[in-house]
């Protein structure tokens, strides 16, 4: 088995829900490259829900129904960039 130095997290899991790892020392490589560019994406969607749930949050009134929406979508991004700092924690040395 490879050392956990040349194991990199990928920001997504396997079809039975566990995670994924490469095993590479090529940082530069499609698949790692297909990972960062995903990790980008999926820590820029966190902040647009973040600024719509503000912004619904600041409204005098809010329906319930965009209230639970926002939450669900918060859930999804937070779950998300946990998976993105767990797999850059990876990479620390």
């Amino acid at each position: 088995m490879t050392s956990r130095d040349e194991l990199r997290l990928l920001p997504w899991s396997g079809p039975d829900g566990k995670p994924c790892f490469l095993s590479t020392d090529n940082d530069s490589s499609r698949l790692s490259r297909l990972a960062d560019t995903l990790e980008t994406t999926y820590l820029d969607q966190a902040a647009e829900v973040l600024d719509h749930a503000i912004e619904l949050l600041s409204l005098p009134e809010s329906d319930p129904v965009d209230l639970r929406a926002a939450s669900a979508d918060l859930t999804e991004a937070l779950g998300q960039v946990l998976r993105v700092a767990e797999s850059r924690g990876w990479r620390l040395p």
